[in-house]
């Protein structure tokens, strides 16, 4: 004999019929066994076919809300050295760089402070970045290629 399976729409149509029906009803049973006895198979592979379609499909990527191009910590630490620069290069009226030229300024020159020197540094042709960071004089580059195949 063989297999039977259980057109969707019939799913689709019973579940939207069990949603009006209280939990523990004996209505919902009875709407269970008939679907079953209608196309041949047992009541547990018709809940097992309400399950398989019951679940919501994910409208978003897996990795929603997590920087793909560099760990959440240094890309918190990079939005505060921008802020910073922004923050030190206000003037008297209240006026500073914008966003734009901050993240250029940092990408092109760097940035000094005291004992370390941060300098982004853009890798375009792997579609990964990396940040310099120097500590009286030693370089150190973090590549961010081991964190994304984490």
């Amino acid at each position: 004999m063989g297999k039977t399976t259980i057109p969707l729409e019939t799913i689709i149509e019973l579940r939207s019929l069990l949603s009006g029906l209280p939990n523990r009803s004996s209505a919902r049973r009875s709407l269970i066994l008939e679907t079953a006895e209608l196309y041949g198979v047992s009541p547990e592979t018709v809940y097992r076919n309400l399950r398989h379609y019951n679940l919501p499909r994910s409208a978003r990527r897996a990795d929603h809300g997590q920087p793909r191009v560099m760990p959440k910590q240094d890309l918190l630490r990079y939005c505060e050295v921008i802020a910073a620069l922004k923050i030190r290069t206000s003037n008297g009226q209240g006026r500073h760089l914008s966003t734009a030229e901050a993240i250029r300024l940092l990408e092109e020159h760097g940035i000094i402070q005291i004992m370390v020197i941060y300098k982004h540094q853009p890798d375009y042709s792997k579609k990964r970045q990396s940040i310099v960071i120097s500590n009286n004089g030693d370089t150190t580059k973090r590549d961010y290629r081991d964190n994304l195949q984490q």
